[in-house]
């Protein structure tokens, strides 16, 4: 499971960074990715990864604003060329699926694929026997929404060398005690799965918020996260900007992961007011509040490791 930023400005490119977009890896988990947002030039950003457009299989869009969606067009239909035959699903506010029709039809181009558009609104839009996601309304010129991805707790790992102690060889037998089944042997002795199998793993937490001013729901996503994404548009001392334009500063975001407990916090949507030297800086701002703090930067790769 891996963060991937393809796009970490704020309102238009920049020479160091390109506006918004995240590719949330899940290639070990479902072979597939996950995609936050697709700025002006998302599928230009992903000429120079190894990421798959046809690996795409569900789109998150936070809100309307032009620096989140100018490149979603572009990309869904790229993947059509690309050997994109899978089901995509569009999830956005209301207004993303107008958009998307008027788009493609407009400039006539007809996907090889299944496309489906959910607007949302709040609580969970997605769940299966993976992932549940649940979205929350931030605080923003328009509607913008924050994602919280949960991972469900996953079956503990097989202790193997128990079994072989017990006699019993790998094969049919391993699967069945793995799958949680009880098993009698030949000899009349009864496995039970609990006995076989490690505790569950927790599964992980990931809060993907878009922009917002400081405000409870991204308290709420927020929320034990293993990682919180958070804008940073400003820095601090900038408060009254930040509030005007209905962004945070870097003590704001910082503050949220601190108070929701979150494990690790990433700015993002970083002003291009700010150069390469003044990074440096709007990390030190935030790691004054919570000290695990980083910066994104246009392709930087975040591992969330396994608890």
């Amino acid at each position: 499971m891996e963060i991937f930023f393809l796009g970490t400005g704020a309102g238009m490119p920049a020479k160091l960074r390109n506006v918004t977009s995240i590719a949330f890896k899940l290639l070990e988990e479902r072979g597939a990715v996950w995609l936050f947002d697709a700025g002006e030039a998302t599928q230009h950003q992903i000429l120079h990864t190894s990421i798959k457009p046809r690996r795409i299989e569900k789109v998150f869009i936070t809100h309307l604003h032009g620096d989140h969606i100018y490149g979603l067009p572009g990309l869904l239909s790229s993947r059509s060329f690309q050997g994109g035959e899978s089901e995509v699903t569009v999830y956005g506010p209301k207004g993303i699926k107008e958009y998307i029709h008027v788009s493609l039809s407009l400039s006539q181009t007809y996907l090889k694929y299944p496309l489906t558009v959910i607007e949302i609104d709040e609580g969970v839009i997605f769940e299966d026997e993976q992932f549940a996601v649940e979205v929350r309304l931030l605080e923003h010129g328009i509607p913008s929404y924050g994602y919280r991805i949960v991972e469900k707790d996953r079956p503990g790992t097989l202790l193997a060398d128990k079994l072989m102690e017990a006699g019993v060889q790998p094969g049919p037998i391993f699967r069945n005690i793995k799958n949680g089944e009880t098993v009698t042997l030949e000899d009349g002795r009864v496995l039970e799965p609990g006995e076989f199998v490690g505790p569950d793993q927790k599964g992980r937490v990931v809060a993907i918020l878009g922009d917002t001013r400081y405000c409870e729901n991204a308290l709420l996503l927020a929320q034990d996260a293993d990682l919180l994404i958070h804008e940073a548009t400003f820095s601090k001392g900038e408060e009254k900007l930040a509030h005007d334009y209905f962004h945070s500063t870097t003590h704001q975001a910082a503050d949220i992961a601190l108070q929701a407990g979150s494990k690790k916090l990433c700015l993002t949507h970083i002003s291009s007011r700010y150069d390469r030297n003044a990074w440096r800086e709007l990390v030190d701002e935030a790691q004054e509040v919570f000290p695990n703090t980083e910066i994104a930067e246009d392709f930087k790769e975040i591992n969330i490791p396994l608890k």
